[in-house]
């Protein structure tokens, strides 16, 4: 039933929002940079940092490996916490090279259950980015799940409301089919439709999944 439920929501949001053409980036290592200054900002903030990148002309894992923290603060200030989030490119760039010699296209064969091990090891880089990285710049059949995706699955009954990210991963991983264009167009979807209509504050009337069996908590 979960299964047939989740492709349902899918097929809807599909229906109405059309695909979302995620993760903006002209390269994967673009992706991954994103993927990092994006945490506790709005994307804006973050194409804005990424232009100030590729204007210095050092959207490389060489060159970012190579440059001091301070400039790449700088560069990055528009995505906030620019210090803190320097260090952590810094970081992911560090591991790159110390275990890849600085190269992604190493990481093609490497085991993606290993990867995500690996990555969740690096500081600063948490679950959901982590996932983000190995779905929208490796294609790993990874689902990426967020406060977003964690209401849609609650409010709809699929999962308690106590549910980790762990548990809100399996529950998509375990009842979708292992295909990481779905996994990609899905997460997106519901990204949009959180935005848009399940908000925190619910606006149900219009919403593409208004029909099917759900409950919103008050206040």
């Amino acid at each position: 039933m979960t299964s047939e439920t989740l492709t349902e929501i899918y097929q809807l949001l599909f229906e109405r929002f059309g695909p979302q053409r995620w993760w903006p980036g002209e390269t994967q290592f673009e992706i991954i940079t994103g993927a990092i200054l994006t945490q506790n900002t709005n994307w804006d903030n973050v194409e804005k940092a990424i232009s100030n990148l590729k204007s210095a002309e050092l959207l490389t894992p060489k060159k970012l490996h190579d440059i001091e923290v301070s400039e790449l603060a700088e560069l990055i200030r528009p995505a906030g916490y620019f210090n803190i989030k320097a260090k952590r490119l810094k970081n992911f760039v560090d591991w790159l090279f110390e275990n890849y010699d600085g190269k992604l296209s190493e990481l093609e064969n490497v085991d993606t259950e290993r990867l995500r091990t690996e990555l969740l090891a690096i500081k600063g880089v948490g679950r959901e980015t982590a996932d983000s990285i190995l779905l929208y710049a490796l294609d790993r059949e990874i689902f990426v799940v967020d406060a977003y995706t964690a209401r849609v699955a609650i409010r709809h009954g699929l999962i308690e409301p106590e549910a980790d990210y762990e548990q809100l991963r399996e529950l998509f991983q375990s009842h979708l089919p292992p295909e990481a264009k779905l996994f990609n167009e899905y997460h997106a979807l519901l990204v949009r439709v959180g935005k848009e209509y399940c908000r925190p504050k619910a606006k149900c009337a219009g919403c593409p999944l208004e029909k099917l069996p759900h409950e919103v908590e008050e206040g």
